[in-house]
């Protein structure tokens, strides 16, 4: 397309990802790519919600269409009049979720390369794929795209060692502006979600830990629900369960946010964050917050690791329930009040500078 095609018809990018699913992260994933996104570009955004996706963000991009994510037909047919297909954010080729949804991605890289069209894996991760058909099938895709842009190392390093090589940077979430944090006396905020590797066992020591501290220090214990599907509920259903104790009821109250900024001021109060999500854990770091993460996948645990912040890995708890709680309390105590290191949150924000760099890269064989 010539820059005088693109001055009549602005050229349009179709915006693959998990939007629309009232899940704070992938919000957060969205507006990064769109400010990111080049000049006069106009995105196409695959949305489940598309209400909530244009009245979040069409003020600012008033060009913005939405298509139904979870119509494939749909999907397919927005690529006509799109000059781009960009995978954007999160960890599209898994089959964690399902190998339908690794088939999904997959049929709509092939019909957009099908057209010509240029494809681009922004701010991706990598797996998990557990099956040798998803590995297979991931390993074809990746030889199709036109550019790729990792959000972990680990990642970069498994398709290297399918002889696909790309740059690797951080989580594209670190690209949003960080705020300064006062939370010094403040609450202790949950950012947790339902997890197979506890069971009641589990949750018993993990609340205890939570209990005692909240006791110890005096602090008042906020929930506050990242994915609204999944995570609302989790506070009631473990008192159902009778796993809540009856200190930790009182000092217990679930917060809303209904944007990934309104949750990193909340952060930004926070004595502490306790952060099972992976981009709660990033948020919190960016509202300055004291964190702590309890991993349940390994993203979580990396970004954790980058950070330098306490990780508890979920599936490794200690059988005896008074030493978990003891070591809960010694890894969490210390960390109330301590702000986080600003030196490693400001190499992060710079370590998203790939990811703008492939979009470019785009506009300009574009032009």
């Amino acid at each position: 397309m010539s820059a005088r095609d693109s001055a009549v018809s602005p050229p349009r990018v179709l915006l693959c990802g998990y939007y629309g699913e009232h899940n704070l992260g992938d919000d957060a994933l969205l507006e990064v790519l769109l400010r990111q996104l080049p000049q006069g570009w106009t995105p196409r955004i695959t949305a489940f919600d598309q209400e909530q996706i244009r009245q979040r963000f069409q003020a600012e991009w008033p060009t913005l269409e939405t298509v139904d994510r979870r119509s494939p037909r749909a999907v397919l047919q927005a690529l006509a009049g799109c000059q781009a297909l960009v995978l954007g954010g999160g960890s599209l080729l898994q089959d964690a979720t399902s190998f339908r949804s690794l088939l999904y991605y997959a049929a709509l890289i092939l019909a957009a390369r099908s057209r010509g069209l240029p494809v681009l894996l922004w701010g991706q991760g990598l797996g998990p794929l557990r099956r040798r058909r998803s590995r297979a099938l991931a390993r074809l895709l990746l030889g199709l795209v036109n550019g790729i842009s990792w959000r972990d190392a680990a990642s970069a390093h498994l398709a290297a060692g399918w002889g696909i090589r790309a740059a690797h940077g951080s989580d594209p979430v670190w690209g949003l502006e960080p705020l300064e944090w006062h939370g010094r006396g403040g609450p202790i905020v949950l950012c947790w979600r339902p997890v197979d590797q506890l069971d009641d066992a589990g949750w018993r020591q993990l609340l205890t830990a939570l209990e005692q501290l909240a006791e110890r220090t005096g602090r008042p214990v906020h929930w506050l629900p990242f994915h609204q599907h999944q995570d609302r509920d989790l506070l009631v259903e473990l008192q159902r369960r009778r796993l809540v104790g009856e200190a930790l009821r009182r000092r217990s109250v679930q917060v809303e946010a209904a944007t990934p900024e309104q949750a990193m001021q909340h952060f930004q109060g926070a004595s502490l964050v306790l952060a099972m999500r992976l981009h709660g854990l990033i948020l919190a770091a960016l509202a300055g917050s004291p964190c702590a993460a309890l991993s349940y996948d390994p993203k979580v645990a990396a970004a954790a690791g980058a950070l330098g912040c306490p990780c508890l890995e979920l599936g490794e708890l200690q059988p005896a329930e008074l030493v978990a709680v003891e070591a809960l309390l010694a890894s969490w105590q210390p960390l109330l009040d301590q702000p986080g290191d600003p030196g490693r949150r400001e190499r992060l924000r710079s370590d998203t500078r790939v990811h703008a760099e492939l979009l470019q890269r785009l506009a300009r064989s574009a032009s």
